[in-house]
């Protein structure tokens, strides 16, 4: 059992270095650190299961409260630990928030125990360039840090130019990458039977990530006999996380609480 020191605390969470010894593939940045913000649910509440949560921004940034902590009393109510994850900018060295992402999967089955966590009830969540991350990790992760669902809110999933988000493909790969690259990174073709389970949720009229790659993923997952549920809402745009002034920000709840009681 790792031994954990809070760096900073609240309330409902605690915030731990996710590297406390030193990060690997630091791109020659060490002060882009990777942390988690861990909220777990009162313990008679607990179901088990446990959520990290990957917040997007382009693999540029990361819009951390509306796609990351302010999902965390929505998931704590419904008995679920929730785990925010800031993982570091690639600036075109995919390995590094890939390997964030790696940890923040081994750091919470290591601490499963005390956090009253079932290590085969681990699922990821990813927003946008977010949900590119979470999804490589259900389509790419080996057996020890692969999560056991996905949640994926309008996400980038392709790396085709002509149906990705362009600033998070260059971010990721760089502006020039080999189209195998390319093509590993496009997680709808990477889908197997063993990929986990998914929700997928977006707004038809997004003009930033297209609705195909939330499409192409839905049909890669039916194709392959994962199951998965996708609800696209008529307007909406992108971007709009846990914020409430999104039209459907209730139906979006009462959808994913629905899905998350299904099995």
């Amino acid at each position: 059992m790792t031994t954990l020191i809070a760096m900073t605390a609240s309330v409902t969470g605690k915030t731990y270095p996710l590297w406390p010894k030193g990060a690997p593939n630091n791109n020659g940045n060490p002060t882009d650190t990777a942390k988690v913000s861990v909220f777990l649910p009162d313990a008679k509440k607990a179901t088990g299961r446990a959520v990290v949560i990957c917040p997007g921004g382009g693999y540029g940034f990361l819009a951390m409260e509306h796609e990351g902590t302010d999902w965390a009393p929505f998931f704590n109510r419904e008995g679920i630990a929730v785990i925010v994850l800031k993982y570091r900018m690639p600036h075109g060295n995919y390995e590094i928030p890939i390997s964030d992402a790696e940890e923040a999967m081994r750091f919470v089955r290591r601490n499963a125990t005390q956090w009253h966590i079932d290590p085969q009830q681990v699922g990821i969540m990813g927003s946008s360039a977010g949900g590119h991350l979470a999804s490589t990790l259900a389509t790419h992760a080996k057996p020890e840090v692969a999560p056991n669902f996905q949640i994926l809110f309008y996400p980038v999933i392709t790396m085709d130019p002509g149906f990705t988000h362009m600033g998070s493909h260059d971010n990721l790969l760089g502006s020039k990458p080999k189209k195998k690259l390319e093509h590993l990174f496009s997680n709808d073709l990477q889908v197997t039977r063993v990929t986990p389970r998914a929700f997928i949720a977006l707004s038809d009229d997004d003009d930033l990530v297209p609705p195909i790659n939330s499409a192409n993923y839905y049909q890669e997952c039916i194709r392959h006999d994962v199951p998965a549920s996708v609800h696209v809402f008529p307007t909406g745009g992108h971007g709009w996380g846990y914020r409430e002034s999104f039209d459907y920000h209730l139906e979006l709840l009462l959808e994913l609480k629905a899905w998350l009681h299904s099995f």
